[in-house]
């Protein structure tokens, strides 16, 4: 007898499920190997079949800021306009005020895009008409470049599908021309062409990362398909040792001398005396990093480290410092000294005002800014000794903040001197130096014979916090620390008993100054300009304790042609510089030097 077995349907049902759960998981393991375990491998493939497209993800070049943190140049995105020709050739549908479908075409489009980036709408509706001319299937065309993040905002609105926006790295310095001297600016393509910009681009530079994707037909990018080949890396922020503020103020003051007094040019700076550390150098003309080319091109650099000048009559407290110093006179020697002289080796030497013979002390020669008298001090000096000082004072050589395309000056060997070149430099002539190589000068003398050497830079933070770049703290002696008193009190009596001592004076401190009228050279002929001047105004306070060097320079003067000229805009400056930094005033008064012996 035979039996027969028959499923019940819910057998069936079980069975059925049982095999499509089989085939459910089979599926799903399948997806997994394709899109997980082995989605690397299927995205090479795809990759080395031609379907892939990259884009640049852009880092962000660093911020340059003042020593408080404020911002001097920084970096913005800007953005590219790019279009999918053919698909905006075909226009967008979208839906009328009635809800009905609404196609609207190219050429209308086009208008809205002009309005928004400025250009003119016929040349817009020409970029994809062109392209679709010159291929029909044309996937790219340029619109517009470097269109603001406002703009970009606007166009993203639109909500037009063939239009895509890449980013690209822009410049901005938030307060135009200040400090534009120094910041220096980089180019359209992003490259630093000037300045600090240059000068510490290892620390400022970004380095720019990489995306790869697959796109479909349609330029649509395939979700899961984007890789990171390389990531971008922001650059570092430069801190700098100016004062923002100050550099403005300092900025106007100068502007303001240069144009009272007709000069060609001026500048203004100051240091930190026991630093070396620049708070402010401001120059007139000057250039805005926003607009560049707006400026002549010899304007958009610093003259004051690439230009040097005869510094005159400033130079002959560097001659006292070193005949002190090496011991070839005292502050007690005295000197007789007329107006006019000849000198050893048929040298001519002559001052600025006429006079008889004199019995000068080293003050009264510092005080008359007398040439034949300082000259008479350096006969006594060897000249291998003085070069040898003006070497340690810093000057034949660049500073250390090794500005671009600084200059290091003028200094002959001593084998090159004849007689009028030995005296002519006793007094800053024969020679140049730059507005920094003098300002460290002073700031040797101001600092107790210590040279700190100039910086600009506080230091470079990278993105991963690691700071460089920091000056160092050391200093060199130069002269000794009595020699370097002698001559700071030497130079308030110039403050005190010069024919400018009203002009300068800053009630409650005592105050050191020295001017000079360097001759201007003809670069043509090689020989000295007719009526020409580079007049300079230098000193420091409080004098008992001096914490700031102040020099203020004009490049050929006309109204007043001497450093008398520099004399207003100095006592400003060295006035805003006082209160800035709330230097407490001087608990003494300056001890009256003689002029005469």
């Amino acid at each position: 007898m035979t039996t027969t077995v028959s499923r019940s349907p819910r057998q069936r049902t079980v069975a059925a499920l049982a095999v499509v759960l089989v085939v459910l998981i089979a599926f799903v393991v399948r997806l997994i190997d394709i899109q997980v375990v082995n989605a690397r491998e299927h995205v090479d493939d795809s990759l080395a079949m031609g379907l892939q497209s990259s884009r640049v993800e852009y880092g962000s070049r660093g911020a340059i800021v003042d020593e408080h943190g404020v911002t001097l140049a920084s970096s913005v995105h800007r953005y590219d306009v790019q279009v999918d020709p053919m698909l905006a050739a075909q226009g967008v549908t979208v839906r009328g005020d009635d809800a009905a479908p609404v196609t609207r075409t190219w050429a209308e489009i086009a208008a809205q895009i002009a309005a928004v980036t400025g250009q003119d709408p016929a040349t817009v509706e020409s970029v994809v008409n062109d392209a679709i001319a010159a291929d029909p299937g044309s996937r790219y065309a340029i619109i517009a470049t470097d269109v603001s993040t406002e703009q970009y905002r606007a166009l993203a609105e639109l909500g037009l599908p063939f239009l895509t926006f890449p980013p690209r790295a822009g410049r901005v310095y938030p307060d135009g021309a200040v400090a534009g001297n120094l910041l220096g600016f980089v180019g359209s393509d992003g490259q630093a062409l000037g300045g600090l910009e240059l000068a510490d681009n290892d620390c400022l530079a970004s380095r720019d990362g990489e995306v790869v994707f697959q796109q479909g037909r349609d330029g649509v990018v395939l979700p899961g398909t984007e890789v990171q080949t390389a990531p971008a890396v922001d650059g570092g922020t430069l801190t700098l040792t100016i004062d923002r503020d100050l550099q403005w103020y300092m900025g106007q003051l100068i502007a303001e001398q240069v144009q009272n007094t007709g000069s060609v040019r001026g500048a203004i700076t100051v240091v930190e005396a026991k630093t070396g550390k620049v708070r402010a150098l401001a120059e007139y003309p000057t250039v805005d990093p926003n607009d560049p080319t707006a400026t002549p091109s010899e304007e958009r650099g610093s003259w004051s480290f690439t230009d040097p000048n005869e510094p005159g009559s400033t130079f002959k407290a560097l001659t006292a410092a070193i005949g002190l110093d090496s011991g070839s006179f005292t502050s007690d020697t005295t000197v007789t000294a007329a107006s006019r002289e000849t000198l050893r080796g048929g040298a001519r030497v002559s001052d600025a005002f006429a006079h008889g013979a004199n019995t000068y002390t080293l003050t009264g020669v510092l005080i008359d800014s007398s040439n034949v008298g300082i000259s008479k001090f350096g006969e006594m000096i060897p000249a291998q000794t003085r070069y040898d000082y003006m070497k340690k004072f810093g000057l034949g050589t660049p500073t250390a903040i090794d500005f671009p395309g600084e200059s290091g000056g003028i200094l002959h060997p001593v084998e090159q001197w004849g007689d009028q070149t030995f005296y002519n430099t006793t007094f800053g002539q024969g020679l140049a130096v730059t507005i920094p190589q003098l300002v460290g000068v002073y700031q040797t003398i101001a600092n107790g014979g210590v040279r700190m050497p100039l910086s600009l830079v506080e230091g470079c933070t990278a993105a991963d916090g690691t700071v460089t770049d920091a000056p160092t703290a050391e200093g060199e002696r130069v002269i000794s620390a009595d020699t370097a008193s002698k001559v700071s009190q030497m130079l308030e009596n110039v403050a005190t008993q010069g024919t400018l001592a009203s002009q300068v004076a800053i009630p409650g401190y005592r105050v050191a100054i020295k001017t000079g009228t360097g001759e201007k050279t003809d670069p043509d002929t090689g020989a000295y300009k007719p009526d020409a001047y580079f007049t300079t105004m230098i000193g420091f306070a409080p004098a008992d304790d001096p914490q700031y060097i102040v020099s203020v320079n004009l490049d050929e003067p006309r109204t007043v042609k001497s450093s008398a000229a520099n004399a207003p805009a100095f006592q400003k400056a060295l006035t805003q510089v006082l209160k800035n930094y709330r230097v407490i005033p001087s608990g003494s008064t300056t001890p009256e030097l003689p002029k005469f012996g």
